[in-house]
């Protein structure tokens, strides 16, 4: 059965932007779905996710950050701080407890969004579901791998430009979003989650590497945490075998929340 997005408004004056969601209604947990950087909420990881808590009876929260997929708002305007923001405000529809499955970029908006919401005191997040999780990108991902001529681009013009292997557009970095990631670093200091993690990792990533997971895993030394390599797994980890290892992965958590 098709679903029609319905919005939310976030933000306000210039700010306010249009997000698109999608929501199946069922048990809880739920699922909450946040994608990576220039992903959007009708991904095969989504779809899949979806279909499986049509399957399962369970509530499945998707939507597009600004800029993103069918919502409003502009993808040069965007900001961890912003997209953070959303989910938050998304987060806020939902009801009971959620298990959030986060991919790439998504992996780190959801220890962010775990992380505020247990400062307001909300324990909702039973568990999180970390697919390729790219903790820290703005610095260890984007600017720490600048090249001379990359550096310079962003200071005298406020941009990078760099290939996309999923689009004939190339990605455009801001200064922006570089600068703004700072404020959201987690790496350097033990990172507590409060529930259990499960981090699902390609092997033949070259987006987020290995090493880059492995050094997640690193700073979660206080809470449950499993890591699952791919061997030859890429960074979309979209096929099917993937995408069977993501369901059984999230199977797992909610047996554990029985």
């Amino acid at each position: 059965m098709s679903q029609t997005p319905r919005t939310l408004t976030v933000g306000t004056g210039s700010a306010a932007r249009e997000i698109a969601i999608l929501r199946r209604s069922g048990a809880n947990p739920g699922l909450f779905w946040l994608g990576g950087f220039r992903s959007d909420m009708a991904g095969s990881k989504a779809e899949a996710l979806d279909a499986f808590g049509a399957d399962k009876g369970l509530a499945v929260t998707r939507f597009d950050y600004s800029g993103h997929g069918v919502s409003g708002g502009d993808f040069l305007d965007g900001t961890i701080s912003r997209w953070l923001e959303e989910a938050l405000a998304v987060f806020d529809t939902t009801e009971g407890e959620q298990i959030v499955i986060g991919s790439s970029m998504g992996g780190w908006l959801a220890l962010l969004l775990n992380q505020a919401l247990r400062q307001r005191g909300i324990d909702r997040v039973r568990a999180l579901v970390l697919i390729a999780p790219a903790t820290d990108m703005t610095r260890d991902l984007m600017a720490d791998t600048f090249t001379e001529a990359e550096r310079a681009a962003l200071r005298e013009t406020g941009r990078v430009e760099q290939p996309s292997d999923y689009s004939p557009e190339p990605y455009v970095l801001t200064r922006a979003l570089i600068e703004d990631g700072e404020n959201h670093l987690l790496f350097g200091a033990p990172i507590r989650t409060h529930c259990p993690a499960a981090i699902l990792q390609g092997g033949q990533d070259t987006d987020v590497p290995p090493s880059h997971a492995l050094k997640l895993v690193s700073h979660l030394l206080a809470d449950p945490v499993t890591f699952t390599l791919i061997p030859d797994g890429d960074h979309r980890l979209s096929r099917e075998p993937d995408l069977d290892l993501m369901r059984q992965t999230i199977l797992k958590q909610l047996q554990g929340s029985s």
